[in-house]
């Protein structure tokens, strides 16, 4: 419970902090109701917006690409 709690406190979300002690998420959720602290929002919701690729930085990654699946 000690090691849920500091998870919470340092705002991981319910399912990581299930996955890394080994509990399910309604033991999670029972330990953040007890310290009254609100659910850590979806990380997808913090997703910042993708810069555009420049078209030499394209060209380069296809090259990339390319060699890769030659060598394979």
């Amino acid at each position: 419970m000690a090691a849920i709690a500091a998870l919470v406190r340092d705002g991981h979300s319910d399912a990581s902090i299930a996955i890394r002690v080994g509990c399910d998420r309604s033991t999670v959720s029972r330990v953040r109701r007890g310290l009254r602290k609100a659910a850590t929002p979806r990380v997808d919701e913090y997703r910042p917006e993708r810069m555009p690729t420049s078209p030499a930085q394209q060209a380069a990654n296809r090259a990339r690409l390319l060699d890769a699946l030659r060598a394979a």
